[in-house]
């Protein structure tokens, strides 16, 4: 490997623009050298904006590069466990998007592939990264909040997404409450032994007739007897809508105010204040310093964020999810290890 970590990002919508942009100009350690998408003008015009020269279409020949050391993927959910596993038989350094999959059976494919070749693997749950929750974790690990006895995580998002994006999405529970699911499990430091899903379509009709829901709430039961809830919706009115309580045995901790500037304004009106319209501008470090630390752990060879098992243990929950608002019943997620 050279100096510079040489990596290929494989995707160029919105999602892949962040992440070049970062690799481009704010990693000294890493060096951006090709994009591809099945959208060549995508990625042309990713390419332009970054200042680099090598573009293309076709993925596989960025992965089968030898002077390439690493890959970036952010194309569509469907090409993500393909990708995955060219990239681990090549012996590439990978960092995916959630989810590997919308599924187990192909999540555990890219996982098997990924291990077997012993390569460094990271999934994008960018939360783990934001400065407030890196704090909170920190705080719970060094037991200034006591025992955790109760999390609550919210997260909306300012509107539906479009039909054809919701009808490939996997559904709430794997494309939008997945990140919750980490969220907790991380926080908590441990995985659900009970879980009980509820939801209704209230937001669109749209998701009804997917079979899906645009509301939901979600209780969960650990092995110590702690508890937690999530909830989510497909709207929320003034923008995106990100909160998370943290409830211990001797505090508690609220990560909510997404704000742009640091300022509230008073008048005769109200009070008023700004706020953050979407997940990119709310987790904009986030998403930077996820991919310093795939980097770190691509140069040392030693993995750093979030892998395998969490990608995994994430989709699972989303099934027990699904399994229990189904059933109108109880599920342990240990169902679907």
């Amino acid at each position: 490997m050279s100096n510079r970590l040489r990596v290929g990002l494989l995707g160029a919508g919105r999602i892949g623009k962040g992440h070049a942009e970062t690799l481009s100009g704010k990693i000294p350690d890493a060096e951006l050298v090709a994009i591809a998408d099945v959208n060549g003008e995508a990625a042309r015009a990713v390419a332009e904006t970054v200042h680099i020269e090598r573009w293309t279409t076709d993925a596989l020949s960025v992965i089968d590069d030898p002077s390439i050391d690493a890959i970036v993927i952010a194309s569509s959910t469907d090409t993500h466990a393909p990708l995955i596993i060219a990239g681990a038989r090549a012996g590439k350094a990978v960092f995916c998007e959630k989810p590997i999959a919308l599924d187990l059976p192909t999540t555990d494919d890219a996982i098997a592939a990924a291990t077997e070749a012993g390569i460094i693997f990271q999934i994008g749950f960018q939360r783990r990264f934001d400065p407030a929750y890196a704090k909170a974790r920190t705080l719970i690990d060094s037991g200034a909040l006591g025992t955790i006895e109760y999390i609550r995580d919210t997260m909306r998002d300012p509107a539906p997404p479009p039909r054809a994006y919701a009808e490939v999405s996997g559904g709430l529970y794997r494309d939008m409450t997945i990140h919750n699911f980490d969220c907790v499990r991380w926080l908590m430091g441990a995985d659900p032994v009970e879980l009980y899903a509820t939801g209704s379509a209230l937001v669109d009709p749209m998701f009804a007739d997917l079979g899906d829901v645009d509301t939901s709430v979600i209780t969960m039961k650990f092995p110590t007897g702690a508890l937690a809830v999530i909830d989510n919706s497909r709207r929320s009115g003034f923008g995106y809508d990100v909160r998370t309580e943290i409830f211990g045995s001797q505090g508690a901790l609220i990560i909510g105010r997404s704000a742009d500037l640091p300022m509230v304004r008073f008048d005769a009106q109200g009070v008023h204040t700004d706020h953050l319209y979407f997940f990119l501008e709310r987790f904009a470090e986030a998403y930077v310093e996820e991919l310093r630390a795939f980097v770190r752990a691509a140069r040392a060879g030693a993995p750093e964020g979030p892998g395998a098992a969490d990608a995994r243990a994430a989709i699972q929950l989303a099934y027990a999810a699904e399994a229990s608002r189904a059933a109108n019943a109880p599920m342990d997620p240990g169902r679907w290890a």
